[in-house]
């Protein structure tokens, strides 16, 4: 694995290695002891898994608040997405800036999103499947949603819309006060 810093402190595009023969492909995903290198510490406690049906849906932009925080490490096994995140982390240099990076399962590419940012993605591709680790629980109380077409953040989706939930789509726009999280 290679790691590589974003724009945003402490998110990382995470480059696998795989090793191929003739029996196929073989890829680590994860090393605790490769992580430690940036930091890592915390354990993942869940695991998740998404199917996107239909190229253009937009799912995010959620987070959540403390003490739910987490840090979540993505993949795209299926499929291709335009991945975003955006640090809401009050004291931070890059508050309310977006980076996305493309995530395929041919491009071998993870993101590493740390606790303090929201995170959501546009399919590229029908069938879109994506595989989430988490350091923490998810708690419905504490889940918020940026509204991912909001003007504040300006995300640059790169193909038509096709398909968003009601949730995303109800989200309010952020206002001058948004706190964004203290951590």
């Amino acid at each position: 694995m290679r790691f590589k810093e974003t724009p945003l402190k402490g998110a990382y595009i995470i480059e696998l290695e795989p090793h191929r023969d003739t029996r196929g492909t073989f890829v680590r995903l994860y090393s605790k002891d490769e992580f430690s290198g940036i930091n890592h510490s915390k354990e993942f406690v869940q695991i998740n898994y998404s199917i996107t049906n239909q190229k253009g849906t937009i799912r995010g932009m959620h987070y959540q608040i403390p003490p739910s925080a987490e840090t979540k490490l993505i993949g795209c096994v299926n499929g291709k997405v335009f991945d975003v995140i955006v640090d809401i982390r009050k004291k931070s240099s890059t508050f309310l800036k977006w980076f996305a990076v493309e995530l395929s399962k041919q491009g071998m590419k993870m993101i590493y999103i740390p606790e303090g940012f929201a995170h959501g993605f546009q399919t590229l591709e029908d069938n879109a499947e994506l595989i989430y680790h988490h350091t923490a629980y998810y708690r419905p109380e504490n889940e918020r949603t940026l509204r991912y077409d909001d003007k504040r953040i300006n995300i640059a989706w790169p193909i038509h819309i096709t398909e968003v939930s009601d949730k995303d789509r109800q989200a309010k726009a952020l206002d001058m006060d948004f706190p964004g999280i203290d951590l």
